[in-house]
């Protein structure tokens, strides 16, 4: 057996490290979760090269005494903790007091700070951990800490890095999520030498959200709220529309921690089960409150992971907030569940962030619903929804236009936007008509098809737009339309500008988590387009989906669902015969993702049913 010694405190140090610091963007959390609990209004971060050469975080909080600047340095060193009974209910962001130690170990680092009301602060470099300088300096009050070559003494760490591209990327991740969990805090973010996003810190959720992740997102969130006397659940959640391609947008904050957590994620989708397609998640930014006793904060080493004292409890206020922001139950705003009363302070009033125009609340009613034995009372609001324009499909001029009418607006036609198939004069089936303005329903022998219209368009146009070839017909917009996706999804489009100008885009940088569009596909509308972006965003991230389309043909994909008509445009039987005669003749069987379009119904079927056999 090999001879047993205790590790050098260098070694325990580097090795610390690596639980703490994986990469740039886990500085910058720490970071700004320090300036977080020294008391910060304002905190602005700034990276260059992803955050591998230079980061800089500057802070109004409270500062360090010039005697214990070195302290802050030390494994296990704290200003947060200082007994049992505080580690059982942790109330700050931070408290291992690993943070600084681990940081400093695998950089070079500066720190400039003050406390309030001093007369001078105090100024000390580290390299390695080890201290270089430590004197009297002028600056101003806060805190200022400067993190230059991250890894530069650990190259095994440093070979598993990223493109700074990339490294960028989860920098202003890491800084939108600490931004929306502290709506009060004005953050700045300042990415080689660019200023790519700033909060107001007014406390607002509204336009906190607004501000770090866009209008169009914005646009898409409902207010959601659920409470009982054991924890509440606040915030927004996405409209059906809204879904995204991946959970990369479902924020949940406990206590005012970010935390990732399969039971906040599980309570979500259930709420939306029924409601998206498969493949499609919601989005959210939920803030859940309760009493640090009950959750447990010090189960990893970032701290996103955490346990729950009651599960059931906080599956039940996520849940029963977003049913309560979908209008699940139409016609009661109140639910119900066994063992006791919500507040009514804890009931916000409904409405729908970033609107166009406000709708009235579902009328108020009553419920018991038992739910999964919790024992609290959930009391939920139901967050009434708004409806933009609706398409209008010209099939004369084969082109997509606006129309800014209600939903009461004369039926929109399909258009086949790339070609225009035969159609038999004689055909062996008969349309009967539509259900719902979304499922064509056809006669044909002895069965009865219904075909669903937006997915057999869908594929008609997907197979159209390969046809085409290598470049797809675009159109040139008179002012470029500027869409503010975010900063990860724009760096993703604009790292395939090349694949996204043969498929009919123009895009350029604006900053600030957008991108200016000059041309579009031909068959799309502006209307869509940052929608549509922001889907192709996360085809481009992901790279491939389990159904083994390729990034252009996923591209490809989407540009045809948001051209193809929608399901609820009503149809006349001479526009829906080119879509009948497609799937007829077995050419259109599935959408491009996989989804069926057409489901069989025979008279045998229907007879038995009706028992005439």
């Amino acid at each position: 057996m090999a001879k047993i010694f205790q590790m050098s405190q260098h070694m325990a140090d580097l090795i610390a490290a690596g639980e703490v610091v994986e990469r740039p963007a886990s500085v910058v959390k720490e970071l700004v979760e320090n300036a977080v609990d020294a008391g910060a209004k304002a905190v602005t971060v700034e990276i260059k090269n992803g955050g591998m050469t230079y980061i800089r975080v500057t802070d109004d909080g409270c500062g360090i005494a010039p005697e214990d600047v070195p302290t802050a340095f030390l494994r296990h060193a704290t200003s947060k903790l200082r007994t049992e009974e505080e580690l059982a209910a942790i109330k700050t962001l931070g408290f291992r007091g690993e943070a600084l130690a681990a940081i400093c170990a695998v950089s070079r680092t500066e720190m400039f700070t003050r406390e309030r009301g001093a007369a001078e602060g105090t100024f000390i470099s580290l390299d390695g951990g080890k201290v270089v300088e430590n004197t009297p300096a002028g600056c101003p009050e806060g805190t200022t800490i400067i993190i230059r070559d991250l890894f530069f003494n650990t190259p095994a760490r440093l070979k598993f890095m990223k493109k700074d591209s990339s490294e960028g990327s989860a920098v202003s991740a890491a800084v939108v999520r600490t931004a929306l969990s502290r709506p009060e805090l004005s953050l700045r973010y300042i990415k080689d030498g660019k200023e790519e996003m700033h909060t107001p810190g007014d406390g607002s959720i509204e336009s906190c959200i607004y501000a770090a992740l866009g209008r169009d997102f914005s646009n898409t969130m409902l207010r959601a709220c659920a409470a009982d006397e054991h924890v509440s659940a606040e915030g927004y959640v996405s409209s059906p529309n809204g879904a995204r391609g991946n959970r990369s947008h479902q924020f949940f904050f406990v206590n005012g921690r970010f935390v990732k957590s399969q039971l906040l994620q599980a309570a979500l989708e259930q709420a939306y089960r029924n409601s998206l397609f498969s493949g499609r998640f919601p989005a959210c930014v939920l803030y859940l409150k309760m009493n640090p006793a009950s959750v447990d904060v010090n189960v990893h080493p970032a701290k996103t992971e955490v346990k729950f004292l009651s599960e059931r409890q906080v599956f039940d206020a996520v849940y029963y907030a977003a049913r309560a922001a979908l209008g699940a139950e139409e016609t009661l705003p109140e639910l119900r569940l066994s063992g006791g009363a919500a507040r009514q302070a804890d009931v916000l009033p409904p409405r729908v962030l970033s609107a166009p125009a406000p709708q009235p609340p579902a009328p108020a009613g009553k419920r018991e619903q038992e739910s999964y034995g919790s024992g609290g009372g959930f009391k939920t609001s139901i967050a009434a929804g708004s409806l933009g324009g609706a398409k209008k499909y010209d099939f004369e001029q084969t082109r997509l236009v606006y129309n800014t009418a209600p939903p009461e607006a004369p039926p929109s036609r399909i258009a086949p936007a790339v070609e225009t198939p035969e159609v038999s004069e004689n055909p062996p089936y008969r349309i009967i008509g539509e259900a719902m303005s979304s499922y064509i329903i056809v006669e044909r022998g002895e069965s009865i098809l219904l075909i669903d219209k937006h997915a057999a368009h869908e594929r008609m146009l997907f197979d159209g737009l390969k046809r085409q070839g290598r470049e797809i017909a675009s159109q040139e917009l008179l002012t470029p339309f500027i869409a503010k996706i975010g900063n990860e999804e724009a760096e993703a489009l604009l790292s395939q500008s090349a694949l996204l100008g043969e498929l009919g885009f123009d895009i350029e940088p604006f900053g600030g988590g957008a991108v200016a569009v000059n041309c579009i596909p031909m068959d799309i509308n502006v209307s869509d387009t940052a929608a549509l972006l922001a889907e192709i965003s996360e085809d481009i991230k992901i790279g491939r989906r389990p159904n083994s389309l390729g990034i252009r043909d996923e591209i490809l994909a989407s540009i045809a669902c948001k051209a193809a008509v929608k399901a609820g445009c009503a149809s006349d039987a001479f526009e829906l015969r080119p879509l009948v005669e497609k799937v007829i003749s077995g050419e259109v069987k599935y959408c491009p993702h996989g989804r069926p379009v057409t489901m069989e119904l025979s008279k045998r079927t229907l007879d038995n049913n009706f028992r005439r056999t």
